[in-house]
């Protein structure tokens, strides 16, 4: 596995590295093989906040996770903690969705992980499902809708380049577009 670590606004300095990468190199045992892409780290600080934010493309697959506490080696502690919960998560879905052993689900080890435990935790059952005409608008136009409802994301018809976008308000109070490729 490869890591990209990288500090905002701060140094990363060896010992911070080397606690990183051994880590989030616990999270190997959960694959069959190495993963080929590049895991991406963001170390940042602010007002006091230690944030770590990761990402690890997989394939047909993108775990991320981010976590925010008052010293830098706690958050990468609860980081890699909540990374775990999702590849648990990911793999019983898998299992639960496809018998057979190939795609994402090839890419997760069977034997000597707690997979297990989790098999009849999750239920993935629809219940609600919705329909809506969704008029063009510009992404302003969508933000202020979804405040007005007062949701967190909004689907919308993007009047700019005629396709499906999502916007959706961030942890940090700003907004997000989502957009196809």
């Amino acid at each position: 596995m490869q890591y990209i670590i990288r500090g905002q606004h701060f140094q990363v300095t060896d010992a911070l590295r080397d606690y990183v990468e051994k880590k989030l190199s616990r999270l190997e045992k959960y694959f069959d093989e190495p993963i080929a892409s590049d895991m991406n780290v963001t170390l940042s600080v602010t007002k006091g906040q230690h944030k770590v934010e990761v990402t690890i493309p997989l394939l047909g697959a993108i775990l991320r996770a981010e976590e925010k506490s008052e010293d830098m080696y706690a958050s990468i502690d609860l980081v890699v903690d909540k990374l775990e919960r999702q590849i648990r998560k990911h793999k019983t879905k898998m299992n639960k969705k496809f018998k057979g052993g190939s795609g994402v689900k090839a890419l997760f080890r069977e034997e000597g992980s707690a997979v297990s435990v989790l098999e009849e935790e999750e239920d993935l059952e629809l219940v609600r499902k919705k329909s809506f005409k969704m008029k063009p608008m510009d992404v302003e136009e969508a933000i202020l809708q979804m405040n007005m409802v007062g949701h967190n994301f909004f689907v919308f018809s993007n009047v700019d380049n005629k396709e499906v976008n999502v916007v959706y308000k961030r942890s940090d109070g700003k907004y997000g577009l989502i957009e196809q490729e």
